[in-house]
């Protein structure tokens, strides 16, 4: 039987500190130490934390922490993995909770200026499909997957990043600084230096990209001694892009197994997330390989939800897989412009929203 870690789904995370954290950094200790191949359990609480429930009201909605999001479970230390590794993590099974959740607020999502009030849906789910007396009528089938999972940031990561946020803040974009308020853990320096898990990074992180469901593969380059991987933010189901800012949230148990591809992101200079499901698309009988684009430039300025830098981005790292698989430059470019399809997979998580090319596996005898 594989290891896991369990938590008790009526207490929140600051309850439980020693299962989970809210924030990224490299001094969180691991909760426990796998090996490659090991397949782990993972339960997992809601984006919010356990603040919506089947009760919650407009009035509730507008009381919550804002701080708390997301608790995440882990971290995992990874036997073996060494920073310039790549991590694979399979998602062997992700199990849905009962209950969930959608919602938006005033400043969140992406038509802030159109939706500039509360809303809130409540979800019954089974294992087939979601449906929600404020949507009647409507029947949402199961597409869960894990909105974030990623490893932990390297010292200089860390430093660097915060720095790039710091950066664009000033210049007027929307970025979630690092604070103390309701940080787990909540020891110093990590309260302080902790970086928020809203907007997604090169560790992962908060993509939401909804193709990562069971049967997956995501690949993160390591930057820690054993990668320490952490999740949570379930979703049930979600449209590409997640545009209201949530999907439909859930609390959830993900079941996964590590594979690390040594030196991989080093010799390869891979410094982005990318991801794999040889069955997403099996009505069309497609398999796929996908690169990640976010918004910062290659002399590493951050830009604020910049979906044009984004998709370039995309492009660029998936002529670079292309090139990895022996296709010149040329030959790459021609591919991604006659058969790789650009996804938006969110435009909520500021400032890194997140589009994602997907090259069709099957085009190549």
């Amino acid at each position: 039987m594989g290891k896991g870690i369990s938590i008790d789904r009526s207490k929140r995370l600051r309850e439980e500190p020693h299962k989970g954290h809210n924030r990224w950094h490299p001094d969180i200790a691991p909760v426990i130490e796998v090996a490659p191949g090991e397949e782990v359990t993972l339960e997992t609480r809601d984006a919010m934390d356990l603040q919506i429930g089947p009760r919650t009201t407009v009035a509730d909605l507008e009381k919550m922490e804002r701080t708390v999001a997301h608790p995440l479970t882990g971290p995992v230390y990874v036997k073996g993995a060494k920073p310039g590794d790549l991590l694979e993590i399979e998602h062997v099974d992700i199990l849905p909770e009962r209950y969930g959740w959608t919602r938006f607020s005033p400043g969140f999502g992406f038509l802030p200026d159109l939706f500039d009030h509360y809303f809130v849906a409540h979800w019954e789910i089974t294992s087939e499909y979601a449906t929600s007396p404020q949507l009647p009528g409507v029947r949402i089938p199961n597409g869960a997957f894990m909105g974030t999972a990623g490893v932990a940031p390297s010292r200089e990561q860390l430093k660097r990043w915060t720095a790039r946020e710091r950066e664009l803040a000033d210049r007027g974009g929307r970025v979630m600084l690092p604070t103390a308020a309701a940080a787990v853990p909540a020891q110093r320096p990590i309260a302080e230096e902790g970086l928020r898990t809203i907007p997604p990074r090169e560790n992962c992180g908060n993509a939401d990209v909804k193709q990562l469901t069971r049967g997956s593969k995501l690949y993160v380059p390591v930057a820690v001694d054993g990668a320490l991987y952490s999740v949570g933010d379930g979703h049930f189901a979600q449209g590409d892009a997640e545009c209201c800012g949530t999907a439909i949230e859930m609390g959830a148990t993900a079941v996964v197994r590590f594979k690390i591809h040594k030196d991989l992101a080093r010799t390869k200079n891979i410094a982005w997330p990318r991801f794999s499901h040889p069955k997403y698309f099996a009505k069309v009988e497609q398999n796929f390989i996908a690169t990640m684009g976010m918004p910062v430039t290659p002399e590493g300025r951050q830009e604020n939800g910049d979906l044009n830098l984004a998709a370039r981005n995309a492009v660029i790292r998936m002529i670079e897989l292309l090139e990895e698989r022996g296709w010149t430059r040329e030959q790459a470019y021609v591919l991604c412009s006659v058969a790789v399809d650009l996804r938006v997979s969110n435009v909520v998580d500021m400032p890194n929203v997140t589009v994602s090319a997907f090259l069709p596996e099957d085009i190549f005898s």
